[in-house]
């Protein structure tokens, strides 16, 4: 059994680790900054060897401090391993998260490679989990954000137990180097911070203005950390919170200490966090500010275990991800609209559909019995579930979805209510864009799309096909309330529309389908604008007999 499983061990480098992590934050320059991390592997996290491998700005990577041995110390400080060696190391042996565990048996391929190394000797392993002198355990460094670039490795070895490092001590190593890699972040702001004050103290204007930006630059830096406790009446009440989470939150650390997480959260990302707050782990979900706006957050979070009484804490590091989550929605939004009018596209108008409608007919839409397949039946392709009542018993609905039925009354109202599928093909539109060019044809298709909007329900759908062709879903409706909503929306498109000074004049033709299950999107589509044509054909020989 490993040592730091052991609860007073583990709470002792907790206590440890914190304060390691808070010694990070007090060295003033990169170099003190860079010895503090090798110094904080040996006195927090039970190893006797640290070395801190720097990436330079031509890519390689130098050894930039050491602790544990001054022998070793002297020998390799300021020398460089070429990134094409280190991307080698860092793709070999076994991934523990974003650790990387080269054990000795695969490690002798690396002796004679350009990477600065010392080796300590020792017998070879009497256990199957005992450390071997030549094991190379690295943990990179990445720079804050989401692009994870490379700031550095570091290197360990000859842990105090002499055993391979747990789940617990993973994790903790793991988090030592995401906020190493933060420390150096800041110290290199700190010393441009400083080079630029340099710089601008002939200008005393621009010396408050810069130190003001700079200030905030570094206070504002977005990462968060949290020690939540687990089980008890106060499971998941947050113990401790660092600066940069209650800037984050906009909130005191004292009055953070009165929260949980699950008391912050989304309403809609709760179930997210409770599974997560279960089974450790990561998740992306939001955390209610103080204003009352929400961010989006990544949080990482580990279960510090206890193995006789059950988990004890909850350790999270807070990300702050709304950056990329809007660019997510809005590329989301982009591949699912039309970039002309806004109104959902095409692919959009298709998914909507196809998720009202299943393969099996209901059974009394007047289809014969034995049409449809018997009940009792796991219905694979449509993901009902199980049915235990006989088909059709629930008028319109079949293991828990309501099948889409259409009326069979033509315009007469047979008091059936289906999801009518109005298609809209716009009369003249080619001639406005031949006479007047396609800036203003885009400006007709922009206002006949807000009248069709301004002219439907909420909740009904109104997407543009492609062209001038628009479709209309509207659930719920008779034949009557069908023919009479493409009379409303056919008079709200005549009135005149006025691009640049100038009023132009199109109809609209409509032609109303009904989404019934047993057909498919394109049938439903197809048969709506078939109507269409019908009825555009019949308009046009009433016009030749008027005329």
């Amino acid at each position: 059994m490993e040592t730091e499983s052991e609860p007073y061990v583990r709470l002792a480098t907790l206590r440890q680790l914190h304060q390691v992590v808070a010694d990070l934050n007090t060295a003033r320059s990169l170099a003190d900054t860079l010895q503090a991390v090798a110094d904080g592997i040996v006195a927090g996290l039970n190893y006797e060897l640290a070395c801190v491998n720097l990436v330079r700005p031509d890519g390689d990577l130098v050894v930039a401090a050491f602790a544990g041995s001054p022998a070793a110390e002297a020998l390799i400080t300021g020398r460089v391993g070429s990134r094409a060696s280190w991307d080698r190391r860092l793709t070999m042996g076994e991934s523990w998260g974003d650790l990387r565990f080269i054990p000795h048996t695969e490690g002798w391929v690396l002796i004679e490679d350009d990477v600065p190394q010392w080796h300590t000797e020792g017998p070879a392993p009497r256990f199957e989990d005992e450390w071997h002198p030549h094991d190379r355990l690295y943990a990179p460094m990445y720079a804050s954000g989401s692009g994870r670039e490379l700031l550095g490795v570091i290197s360990v070895d000859r842990p105090r137990n002499g055993r391979h490092p747990g789940p617990w001590g993973r994790e903790a190593l793991q988090m030592y180097a995401s906020q190493s890699g933060i420390a150096i972040s800041n110290a290199r702001l700190r010393s441009n911070m400083q080079r630029a004050l340099v710089r601008l103290e002939r200008e005393q204007q621009a010396l408050r203005a810069s130190e003001e930006s700079f200030r905030q630059a570094f206070e504002y830096a977005p990462s968060g950390m949290a020690i939540a406790e687990m089980g008890g009446d106060q499971h998941g009440r947050l113990l401790r919170t660092n600066d940069a989470l209650c800037r984050l939150l906009g909130r005191p650390a004292s009055v953070m200490r009165r929260y949980s997480f699950a008391d912050l959260v989304h309403p809609e990302d709760i179930g997210t966090l409770l599974r997560t707050s279960a089974e450790g782990g990561r998740a992306e979900l939001r955390l209610g500010r103080r204003d009352g706006t929400y961010v989006w957050v990544s949080l990482r979070n580990s279960v510090v275990a206890d193995t006789a009484d059950g988990p004890r804490f909850l350790l999270t590091h807070v990300e702050d991800i709304e950056e990329r989550k809007r660019h997510e929605l809005q590329l989301a939004h982009r591949a699912s609209h039309d970039a002309l009018t806004g109104l959902p596209n095409s692919a959009e108008l298709r998914s909507r559909l196809s998720a009202r409608l299943c393969e099996r007919p209901f059974a009394g839409s007047g289809a014969p019995a034995d049409a449809y397949e018997p009940p009792y039946e796991y219905d694979h392709g449509h993901g009902h579930g199980f049915d235990f009542s006989p088909v059709g018993a629930v008028a319109g609905a079949y293991d828990g979805h309501v099948h889409s039925v259409a009326p069979t009354g033509g315009e007469v109202d047979d008091g059936t209510k289906g999801l009518a599928v109005l298609f809209c093909d716009l009369d003249g539109f080619k001639s406005i864009n031949d006479r007047f060019g396609h800036h203003t044809g885009d400006a007709v298709l922009i206002e006949v799309a807000r009248r069709l909007t301004t002219g439907v329900r909420d909740g009904d759908t109104v997407a543009r096909l492609g062209g001038d062709e628009f479709v209309v879903l509207a659930d719920g409706l008779g034949s009557a309330d069908a023919a009479d909503l493409a009379v409303r929306l056919r008079n709200a498109i005549i009135p005149p529309i006025r691009v640049d000074g100038r009023a132009v004049r199109v109809g609209a033709s409509f032609g109303i389908g009904w989404a019934e299950c047993g057909m498919t999107v394109e049938e439903v589509l197809n048969s709506a604008d078939q109507r269409m044509y019908i009825e555009k054909r019949s308009r046009s020989k009433m016009h030749r007999r008027a005329g």
